[in-house]
């Protein structure tokens, strides 16, 4: 049996309302939202073209925070995160099942002038340090130097 155990979601695709941010008694921020992917096509369709899933996302903490702040209604996102699935019974006695992903990345994926926020821009959390950190692709550019090539190689 293998030790392999992974649970890992990328989705892109777009918001489908506006994110209401909430709080649980204990004072904890949680979002939870729909977001629309597209499929290319299924094999019960014609080729090219395109189904919709509607999935459901939770975010917590700073993550839910950074998304209510930056993503309304049909914005671009693209997320990471894990598949957790949870049970109840409902009114009648019946067994209800959900599946959510469970946000621990948010990234921009429009320009600056259709999303109305810094491109690039991302909130990924540190484990580390409770202060969120926010990256933007500008800031990540590497600072490569040239090298001098004139020298003989030695083989």
């Amino acid at each position: 049996m293998s030790a392999l155990n992974l649970n890992k979601v990328v989705l892109a695709g777009r918001i489908t309302a506006d994110p209401e941010l909430k709080q649980t008694p204990s004072g904890v921020s949680v979002l939870r939202f729909t977001l629309a992917v597209n499929r290319r096509y299924s094999k019960n369709s014609e080729q090219g073209e395109q189904q919709t899933d509607f999935i459901t996302m939770v975010a917590w903490r700073q993550t839910a925070e950074f998304i209510s702040k930056y993503f309304r209604k049909g914005s671009a996102i693209c997320v990471t995160g894990s598949i957790q699935t949870r049970s109840w019974q409902d009114q009648q006695g019946q067994k209800r099942y959900a599946t959510d992903v469970v946000v621990d990345e948010a990234m921009f994926v429009d320009s600056r002038n259709e999303s109305g926020a810094a491109q690039g821009a991302s909130y990924v959390p540190d484990a580390y340090n409770a202060t969120p950190s926010y990256s933007s692709n500008a800031a990540a550019t590497p600072n490569f130097e040239e090298l001098n090539t004139d020298d003989d190689l030695p083989f």
